[in-house]
């Protein structure tokens, strides 16, 4: 029987196990904030310390890894083994928040960059613009003049021409 392309696929049986990776990187965040903390050199001090008296002190039927401690040096390479992958995940993840960080904050500068370059040609204009607009002073002073040009006595321009036309 042919696939129709117009419906999806059937989930068949899968080999791997299903999990959620947003979830999972959430979990090795928190171990690995664990894992850099004085608590967990503290906690693990006192868990190797109790170990090592144990094994030396207690009775000899009691004591299950004698001195070279073997069993605790697997389970040490072992913790190490799954520390070192889940903070190089939580690094990673750490990275991809910091970098989408920057790419908003790039836009942001460059968004700012325009609207200042934008605020800054207005400014320009505007001044430009002021530049053509008279200023009070100005006005002023054109108005005094005019008045003073009004107050002067009047004389007549066309007197001695209406000499000629009589």
């Amino acid at each position: 029987m042919t696939e129709r392309l117009d419906q999806p696929r059937q989930q068949g049986l899968r080999l791997r196990p299903h999990y959620d990776p947003e979830a999972f990187g959430r979990l090795s965040e928190q171990i690995a904030r664990f894992l850099g903390t004085a608590r967990f050199l503290v906690y693990m001090t006192v868990f190797v310390a109790v170990w090592a008296l144990w094994n030396v002190f207690a009775p000899e039927s009691l004591r299950f890894d004698p001195y070279p401690f073997i069993f605790l040096t697997l389970i040490l390479s072992l913790q190490a083994s799954y520390a070192a992958p889940l903070i190089l995940l939580a690094q990673n993840r750490q990275d991809d928040r910091d970098r989408i960080q920057n790419e908003l904050d790039r836009s942001g500068a460059e968004r700012n960059q325009a609207d200042v370059e934008y605020l800054t040609r207005e400014i320009a204009a505007l001044r430009i613009a002021l530049g053509e607009v008279a200023t009070r002073d100005y006005i002023r002073s054109e108005l005094q003049r005019l008045q003073e040009e009004l107050q002067e006595p009047y004389a007549p321009s066309g007197a001695s021409r209406s000499g000629e036309t009589g």
